[in-house]
């Protein structure tokens, strides 16, 4: 097996990618692939070695990322808009000896210390105006002829992504040919999903699990066409969504508030969109009912993350239930465990999964591996759920960001959720602080709409109306952003 073989037995002719306008069929990417994966080996890429991307979502990505499968090599998913030293150090962490990069991220790789990377050999480049000195033109590597692809056994390494995910600090975790050829398996056995007849508008960053694995590689696997989007503005998306006759549209919750918050709109816009996929944190409930009442677009809501190659849970095929994030798809495992063991439905515990898209640990770490992984085979996730008597499963919090007040637990995205619900409040996060009665209390970050004026004491009031006491904040700090990572995912270990 081969990962890379998801391009397979495609009509040649239908179209692949369409990439900064340029449509590549699937004809032409498999001679791409097939002349990189040549040029890279002639440059001494050989099976295990790890090769870093450091590149938006664009052809140049699809075609590195196929070709180092094929030698069985180790693609390493980087954020290609990381600081110069967050790349270096990630680089350095999993012992790189090349990367890919194209143009946006050249000026940061010219502020990286080479020496900080003693493996690095080979630097390869998709724009020649703005390379390094001692880069090779990518061009010049796909004249190369091919070499046959590596076939490999399903625990051999694919990919490296990093993730802060179930273990805290980033660390690169480790998914296999296998993990990720059977999480495509394990979606497209669930529900109608992803066809050779769709268009998928793709603006998750690649470097993410969902935008490489769902977006890409489910879309690959059937032969469908993926529009590659490098940046996100809603007002551009939707007009790339009538022209191009988007049908398959994932992303997550701040892509679909941010069409909600749109004006001037006819509400048909969503016409040719016949599949709407939420993932890569909670969607707002009043997110899913706007995009419902405004543009008639259902949004199936997923649960997955980096160490199940992605997706856990989807609600694609089975009818929508607004704040549940669907059921489990076909040949993954899931149980919910507190102290005592499993839980029955309707309480809330630590999300446990099982399957052959469970990754294989976190790369050099096995400390970190020996903490998420047990001995016969569950993932720890650290996310805290609930099951209902219909096999739905009900996201709740983060265990590790979990606030006990009094003895009482409180979590902080229902807290969030509540202060999102004010008019005034444009987003918000929660934290825990040390109490010198409750051990604990809960203290609130608001961003506020522009224009809005609102202040601590009646935002409290506000939650005392739709929260248990011991839940509300004790404090409420107004900042002007809330900190995100890269998957705009709220980092709520920078609040303080």
């Amino acid at each position: 097996m081969n990962l890379a073989s998801v391009i397979d037995g495609h009509d040649a002719d239908a179209v692949a990618l369409i990439s900064r306008h340029r449509p590549t069929t699937y004809g032409e990417l498999t001679a791409q692939v097939d002349h990189l994966r040549g040029g890279l080996a002639s440059v001494g890429v050989r099976p295990g070695d790890r090769v870093a991307l450091l590149c938006g979502n664009s052809r140049h990505f699809v075609i590195s990322y196929l070709s180092v499968l094929g030698l069985g090599a180790v693609v390493v998913a980087l954020n290609p808009i990381a600081p110069a030293r967050a790349i270096e150090a990630e680089l350095a962490a999993v012992g790189a000896t090349t990367v890919v990069i194209e143009k946006l991220s050249t000026a940061r790789w010219n502020n990286v210390d080479r020496t900080q990377i003693p493996t690095l050999t080979t630097v390869v480049t998709c724009d020649a105006t703005t390379a390094p000195p001692d880069a090779i033109p990518i061009d010049d590597l796909l004249a190369v002829e091919p070499v046959p692809r590596l076939e490999v056994e399903a625990d051999h390494l694919a990919v490296l992504i990093f993730t802060s995910g179930t273990a805290g600090a980033p660390r690169a975790a480790m998914l296999s040919h296998g993990n990720l050829l059977a999480n495509v398996e394990q979606v497209l056995s669930t529900g109608d999903h992803v066809t050779a007849d769709d268009t998928v508008y793709t603006v998750i960053p690649l470097f993410h699990i969902f935008g490489l694995n769902v977006a890409l590689g489910l879309s690959l696997s059937v032969g469908a066409t993926v529009l590659l989007v490098q940046r996100f503005d809603p007002v551009s998306a939707i007009e790339s969504i009538v022209e191009r006759g988007v049908t398959v549209l994932p992303g997550p919750p701040s892509m679909w508030a941010a069409f909600t918050h749109l004006d001037d709109t006819s509400g048909d816009e969503f016409a040719s969109v016949r599949l709407a996929i939420s993932g890569a944190s909670r969607l707002p409930n009043s997110v899913a009912i706007a995009m419902r009442d405004r543009f008639g677009v259902s949004v199936c809501e997923g649960y997955g993350l980096t160490e199940a190659s992605p997706t856990v849970t989807s609600s694609i095929g089975v009818p929508i239930k607004i704040g549940s994030v669907g059921r489990v798809v076909s040949g993954v495992q899931v149980r919910l465990v507190n102290d005592d063991g499993d839980i029955p439905a309707g309480d809330v515990g630590e999300v446990w999964v099982r399957g052959r898209n469970v990754f294989a640990g976190y790369f050099g770490d096995q400390e970190a591996t020996d903490m998420v992984l047990t001995s016969d085979g569950w993932l720890k996730t650290g996310d805290m759920a609930t099951l209902d008597d219909d096999g739905f499963v009900y996201l709740v919090d983060r265990a590790k960001d979990l606030v006990i007040v009094s003895g009482f637990n409180v979590f902080p995205a229902e807290v969030e959720e509540v202060l999102e619900l004010h008019p005034c409040v444009a987003g918000a996060g929660v934290i825990g602080v040390p109490h010198p009665h409750t051990g604990e209390a809960v203290k609130a970050f608001v961003v506020v709409e522009s224009g809005a004026d609102v202040d601590e004491e009646s935002l409290v009031e506000f939650c005392r109306d739709r929260l248990a006491r011991y839940k509300c904040p004790n404090k409420i700090m107004f900042v002007d952003t809330l900190p995100r990572n890269g998957n705009d995912k709220l980092v709520r270990r920078r609040l303080e």
